[in-house]
């Protein structure tokens, strides 16, 4: 890629500590020659491709992946997120944002899930609701890897 495609490329930057899905997003990155961004709090083992950059923010630093990938995403890149704020402030930026079980966010949805965000943890703090999320399926694999790919495609035929 020259410097100016690299510059207009999409990039996929991937909210990284507790995401199920990273080696999937390396996949297809690799697959349809796109830059993958890798941001945690702590170092991880990322496949030597040059297309994968690890960002390591520093420690302690409360917000400081989300902050980093809010200053640095732009409206042609994609957020791969399960933090409702985060995904939000992408895509006050214009970029797209979805889940690792492929839900993905638009200006016109996340508002809900915002205040259904805020609803769970009042009644969490309250007692009445326990566990966490249902666990990860391979259906949940196979429908964000058809979203990713989805929102991969819109942004090139967007760009043309």
């Amino acid at each position: 890629m020259t410097g100016s495609e690299t510059e207009s490329a999409t990039r996929i930057f991937v909210d990284a500590d507790a995401c199920p899905v990273k080696d999937e997003i390396f996949r297809v990155a690799t697959r349809c020659n796109l830059k993958v961004l890798v941001v945690s709090n702590s170092p991880l083992r990322l496949p030597r491709n040059p297309l994968v950059e690890g960002v390591v923010v520093a420690k302690g630093q409360f917000d400081g992946a989300d902050d980093w990938i809010v200053e640095q995403i732009t409206d042609r890149d994609i957020a791969v997120t399960a933090d409702i704020p985060l995904a939000a402030r992408c895509l006050e930026k214009g970029a797209r944002a979805l889940d690792a079980k492929g839900k993905v966010y638009s200006p016109d949805s996340i508002g809900d899930a915002l205040a259904s965000r805020e609803l769970m943890a009042h009644l969490r703090a309250m007692g009445e609701m326990g566990g966490g999320p249902p666990p990860f399926t391979a259906r949940d694999r196979s429908t964000f890897l058809q979203r990713l790919d989805d929102l991969i495609q819109a942004l090139r035929r967007s760009r043309r």
